[in-house]
């Protein structure tokens, strides 16, 4: 396992397709705990709830389901990992994303964080990639 999710030593991380690293680390913001994801001087903040909520989404699902990364201000593709991290229908009712402008990607930076802590198989292909629980 590369790191151990602090701020000091945070994962290191591939986006599945395997062209751009990042890191990724766990924090406290404002009283909440947040997945703190730096993208080159980009950081993004997920609400650390993600983890344990797609995690057994996944299990519910019991196949693949496709990432479907996507900028917030495009609509994401229905069926994936992406639209269930924004939809109103997952456990906290929206947006996983915390920081305004920048909440999307979901789908592409959460799954690798998955795979790295042992809760899912992820496909490494160019694109279309998908993900189930493990």
């Amino acid at each position: 396992m590369s790191g151990t999710g602090t701020d000091s030593d945070p994962w290191l991380l591939t986006t599945p397709p395997g062209t751009s690293e990042y890191t990724m680390h766990r924090a406290d913001r404002d009283g909440t705990a947040v997945i703190v994801c730096t993208v080159g001087k980009t950081t993004l903040f997920y609400d650390a709830r993600c983890i344990d909520d797609l995690h057994a989404m996944l299990r519910q699902h019991g196949d693949w389901m496709e990432l479907g990364s996507a900028d917030e201000q495009k609509a994401a593709k229905e069926g994936t990992v992406e639209a269930w991290g924004r939809s109103p229908d997952n456990p906290i009712g929206g947006w996983y994303g915390l920081k305004k402008g920048l909440r999307g990607r979901f789908g592409m930076y959460l799954p690798p964080l998955m795979e790295e802590l042992g809760l899912a198989e992820l496909e490494h292909q160019p694109r279309n990639n998908r993900m189930r629980a493990l």
